[in-house]
């Protein structure tokens, strides 16, 4: 059986040797297993940009970068939103800077390469200099798209792992309601370095226990209505508000405040639902605003959580008000977490920690940790095995 085929089948079963234990520690420190799992994670999987409103006009553009790779997407003259590796096809130069900008053309700033905003190589100052050059087969290299309710993903090796739309679709249901595609951008790119392992931040983000230990405010919002389940590829967790006032101003001003969305059903107008998509993209949907949150490695010891905010058009002081008190709310949680991750990260570097017993009740980190070990047979080990081993 392919690595292809064996994840998808360990994807769709609970059947896991080794199902009672965690993720090794090794996993979360060991530069040859991230080389690997880079190419065999990150490389393959979705990754969020934008939102389709963020590239309104005809050669408004957005970057991301990650692994080594700098994806632009672009929206065309003829309105199409493509991607492309953000990379000249003359001498590798980056053809934008930053994370954000419009231009009618794309101009290499090193030699002047001109290509349109659907990919095509146009211009080239000598161009009879070139005897090999065929504009024609000098375009920039695309890369897959596809978007999602108004949210632009991108995949550097796509065919691995399922798209969004199909992660998604046991929750089409619930999400459609917010009319995410109708929402705009209330918070920019926001990008947070963590001396953690990628793998740490949403290991947390997934895991229940913590909460009635780590998480005062979310104890006094939710009471005990929180939740987790996971299906294949996602993590759904939710918490409903609860009536009884909060001790904490912001808490006890968002119970009081939220306004009532009138497109919502009855259940979602006080609930934090949750959503974690394979493997590294998090959204946090609340009744007035959505937030997204993704983990992107840079070692195998540290990352940078990349995240923006949605909402639908409301200018009243009212829901401004309370989307303010959601961020204070969840700046707390943030820092709790970020307390946590960050000694979490320092004992998986210690000698005598191999891998820990996990619960039954743990069903998020058990679906994640049975997808790495699909992928890589080796993270069943609890020791990292000798140098050279991926390799063998």
């Amino acid at each position: 059986m392919g690595r292809q085929s064996a994840i998808a089948a360990l994807a769709a079963s609970d059947h896991d040797p080794d199902a009672d234990w965690s993720l090794p520690g090794w996993l979360y420190t060991d530069p040859e297993y991230h080389a690997l799992e880079m190419e065999r994670v990150i490389r393959p999987s979705w990754q969020i940009v934008c939102h389709v409103s963020d590239i309104a006009k005809p050669g408004d553009w957005r970057t991301l970068d990650y692994i080594g790779e700098s994806v632009i997407v672009v929206r065309g003259d003829d309105m199409e939103v493509r991607a492309f590796t953000n990379v000249c096809r003359h001498r590798a130069m980056r053809l934008v800077e930053g994370a954000a900008g419009c231009a009618k053309k794309l101009v290499c700033p090193y030699h002047a390469w001109v290509y349109e905003t659907d990919g095509r190589l146009t211009g080239v100052p000598m161009k009879g200099d070139y005897p090999a050059l065929k504009l024609e087969e000098n375009g920039l290299a695309p890369v897959t798209l596809e978007v999602w309710h108004g949210l632009v993903f991108v995949c550097l090796k796509p065919g691995v792992f399922p798209t969004v739309a199909e992660m998604m679709a046991p929750y089409e249901a619930e999400v459609a309601p917010y009319r995410i595609a109708d929402m705009r951008t209330i918070s920019d790119v926001g990008v947070r370095p963590r001396n953690v392992n990628w793998k740490n931040v949403g290991d947390n983000y997934s895991d229940n226990l913590h909460i009635p230990v780590a998480h005062d405010g979310l104890v006094r919002i939710f009471g005990k209505s929180y939740e987790i389940g996971a299906d294949d590829w996602v993590d759904r967790l939710k918490g409903d508000l609860v009536d009884k006032p909060s001790g904490n101003f912001w808490e006890r001003f968002y119970q009081a405040h939220l306004p009532r969305v009138e497109h919502l059903p009855e259940e979602s107008q006080r609930r934090w639902l949750y959503f974690k998509l394979w493997p590294n993209i998090a959204f946090d949907i609340y009744a007035d605003q959505i937030d997204f949150m993704q983990w992107l490695p840079i070692s195998p010891t540290t990352c940078v959580l990349r995240g923006m905010a949605f909402a639908l058009p409301d200018e009243s002081r009212t829901m401004k008000l309370v989307r303010y008190a959601n961020v204070r709310i969840n700046r707390v949680v943030n820092q709790e977490d970020t307390w946590l991750i960050e000694r979490v990260q320092q004992g998986m570097a210690s000698e005598t920690y191999g891998a820990g017993p996990i619960g039954r009740s743990e069903v998020c980190l058990r679906s994640f940790a049975r997808k790495i070990r699909a992928l890589t047979p080796e993270a069943r080990l609890h020791k990292a095995p000798p140098a050279g081993w991926s390799k063998v």
